[in-house]
């Protein structure tokens, strides 16, 4: 196997996956229930229990320098590798919106491909390119201060009355 390109080694049928091993698996598998679990409310509720408990021993230390210090440093660890394992998170989500995306283009028959890579263009490009995008939209978004009329929904279940 040490011989084989990455291509060869990636090399499998449609409709088939990579098998899942190695550091990047496990990595992506753990970021991504991490991140799960430190969005949920109750993540939420447990750090502010430990603010509050942190706080509350603070005249139990009398608020020394080792208290704020533990502090800091936990808070300083906590969100150097939260940083890392939401990262991570966000870039694998990334990658699938925009390989679904990209399957999206190839499938609709008036797609314009050229745009199937605008990930990986300057921020100047993509602007170009979506002026682009906005020209050939024959009903464009309103532009920021422009109001927009409303469609006229009539009121009511549509039954007459009597």
């Amino acid at each position: 196997m040490a011989g084989r390109s990455i291509r060869q080694r990636h090399a499998v049928g449609i409709g088939e996956k990579l098998p899942q091993r190695g550091v990047g698996h496990w990595f992506s598998r753990f970021s991504q229930r991490t991140a799960g679990l430190v969005g949920s409310p109750w993540a939420f509720v447990v750090a502010v229990a430990l603010i509050v408990t942190w706080l509350l021993t603070g005249p139990i230390f009398g608020f020394s320098d080792s208290w704020q210090l533990i502090a800091n440093t936990v808070t300083t660890l906590v969100t150097t590798l939260m940083v890392f394992l939401i990262q991570n998170t966000q870039n694998r989500d990334a990658k699938a919106i925009h390989l679904k995306l990209d399957e999206l283009l190839r499938a609709v028959p008036g797609a314009r491909n050229e745009f199937m890579e605008a990930e990986e263009e300057d921020l100047d490009e993509i602007v170009r390119e979506k002026q682009i995008v906005d020209r050939a939209d024959p009903v464009p978004p309103a532009h920021k201060g422009e109001e927009r009329q409303a469609p006229k929904v009539p009121s009511g279940n549509g039954k007459t009355r009597h």
